[in-house]
């Protein structure tokens, strides 16, 4: 019987986090939508900026810029 366990979800949202900050460009529109919710679910603490992309993201996630990817990343891994 094997102990091990499967991958945490925090790690990977971890993972998709940091790859929004190093290469924005690459991720799909799920997992942009992914990182939105993240940044939406721990609203409180996120910033004005990061709430207005996050909402735009659900609404349209290809029509997002670089920077605003990389903000969604940056708020994810500093949550």
């Amino acid at each position: 019987m094997s102990h091990d366990k499967a991958p945490h979800t925090s790690s990977s949202l971890h993972d998709l986090a940091r790859k929004a900050t190093h290469s924005p460009k690459l991720l799909t529109k799920a997992e942009i939508i992914q990182l939105a919710d993240h940044v939406l679910k721990g609203g409180e603490h996120a910033s004005e900026f990061e709430k207005e992309v996050a909402k735009k993201a659900r609404h349209n996630p290809e029509g997002l810029e670089e920077n605003e990817i990389t903000a969604l990343g940056k708020k994810t891994l500093s949550a």
